[in-house]
This record gives structure tokens, C-alpha cells and sequence, in this order.
């Protein structure tokens, strides 16, 4: 694999679900959003290709937001509360993936980016 089709894990270092994506991809680029925040380009392109889908509306980090707050753009909510980000978000062979769950997984070892299970 050339190091530009490794595949980007966006999400937080302090998240279980962005820890189990680093260990079964460990060729993987990781971007802690918090750390290394996403440029408006790169927002965009992500909100392009996930939708509403990745704003995480379950979180406790959303719910702690008043209403006024809640009701804006999913891009400038995402700007000022990277946190919101529904993780991990991978792009990978072209693809984009949300979430650590075993319909992303299966996606993952259907587009040969993940090994089959054993």
C-alpha cells in the first residue's frame, strides 16, 4: 500500500473506539481532531462526504449544549466543538467509514484495507 492510499483515522486519542481503529489499522494516518483541528476545507470535505451523520447529536458533549447553540450548521458547530465529531471517521480506498462498528469493519475488509478474520 503507497503511503497516499493509507487510510486517515479522524478522532480523539483519548477514545476507545479511535484506539481499537489505530490497533487494526496501524499502517493508518491518525488525526486528533482536538490536537490538530480540521481546516474548513477539510470539515467540508468530510461533511460532504458523511452528511449530518457526522455530527454526533448522541453525545454527552452535544446534549450539554443550549438549544441556541444546538440548532446551528453542523459546520460551525464542528468548528467550535471538534468533540461533536462522530468517531472514528476513516477515509480509506476511496471510501469513508463512521464509527468503530462491524459494518465498518466488514466495509473495511471488503475494500482490502483491513485483514479477513481468521
Amino acid at each position: 500500500m503507497s503511503a497516499a492510499a493509507s487510510p486517515v483515522i479522524y478522532g480523539l486519542s483519548n477514545c476507545d473506539a479511535c484506539r481499537a481503529a489505530r490497533k487494526a489499522l496501524p499502517g493508518a494516518t491518525f488525526r486528533d481532531v482536538r490536537r490538530d483541528p480540521l481546516s474548513t476545507q477539510e470539515r467540508a470535505a468530510l461533511l460532504e462526504r458523511f452528511g449530518d451523520a457526522l455530527l454526533n447529536r448522541r453525545a454527552r458533549n452535544w446534549r450539554a449544549l443550549d438549544p441556541e447553540t444546538q440548532a446551528q450548521d453542523s459546520e460551525t458547530l464542528l468548528a467550535a466543538h471538534p468533540v461533536l465529531m462522530k468517531r472514528p471517521a476513516i477515509v480509506a480506498a476511496g471510501q469513508g467509514f463512521l464509527g468503530w462498528t462491524a459494518q465498518t469493519r466488514d466495509g473495511l475488509r471488503a475494500a482490502g484495507v483491513l485483514p479477513t478474520e481468521s
